[in-house]
């Protein structure tokens, strides 16, 4: 494996989460006395190639965020950054924070299955290829369908990839892809895409299925389901 000196991990926890239709952000509700925030702050505090982490949070939910990382000793955790109007600018924000890594991660807050050995891929991978991302492929057929709802194209199956996160880059590639994507106004469904932009290759390794991302209530349902009872030195239930 390529060892670099120093990786972070941006979380992406700038969301509200209206799809979940939650009153309170999907991140921050808690399952088994975890909100699901903590549980993957939990593996990459504890993966051994992450040097440090940086939060984005919802506006006004700073000081939760703070509230949670310190409830569970997450020492790791290093700065909360405010998130933007949209993911892709509370990334760049985040990004503004990073001082002095080789390598830099991003991943959904609400992904919290991920795996400590499926992070360490993604630093390996980042480092060979410049820009990595978790993928799985497709199990079912996909249409391409016009504004009618009628199909006009059935993609191979066999080259179609669900991308997961994390996602991992150089640092000068991922900075330089949100920088142009700034300047020329491009938004953007995940940082990879952004990389392409630039002519940067993305190199997808296998993830994981359970990898899922919390994002209506069946996920949560799923979560609640298969989440186990993670030793923590706090409690945040006086938080909801």
């Amino acid at each position: 494996m390529v060892i670099y000196m120093k990786a972070t991990a941006i979380i992406a926890s700038g969301g509200t989460g209206l799809r979940m239709g939650s009153a309170l952000p999907k991140q921050f509700i808690s399952v088994k006395g975890k909100p699901i925030l903590a549980r993957t702050l939990s593996v990459f505090n504890i993966c051994t190639g992450i040097s440090e982490i940086i939060l984005t949070a919802p506006a006004g939910y700073e000081a939760l965020t703070e509230n949670i990382i310190s409830a569970f000793n997450f020492e790791k955790a290093a700065r909360i950054i405010t998130g933007g109007s949209t993911r892709q600018q509370s990334v760049y924000n985040a990004l503004q924070a990073v001082s002095g890594a080789d390598i830099i991660l991003i991943h959904d807050a609400v992904r919290p299955f991920v795996t400590t050995e499926e992070i360490l891929r993604t630093i390996e991978a980042a480092g060979i290829y410049g820009a990595c991302s978790l993928g799985i492929p497709v199990k079912d057929t996909i249409k391409i369908c016009d504004a009618n709802g009628f199909v006009i194209g059935t993609p191979a199956r066999e080259t179609l990839w669900q991308i997961q996160t994390p996602q991992a880059f150089l640092s000068g590639v991922i900075m330089k892809a949100h920088e142009q994507a700034l300047l020329d106004g491009i938004t953007a469904t995940d940082d990879a895409e952004l990389a392409e932009r630039i002519g940067q290759p993305t190199r997808i390794i296998m993830g994981n299925y359970a990898n899922i991302k919390i994002t209506t209530q069946e996920d949560l349902l799923f979560f609640q389901d298969k989440a186990g009872d993670i030793h923590n030195t706090g409690s945040v239930s006086a938080f909801f």
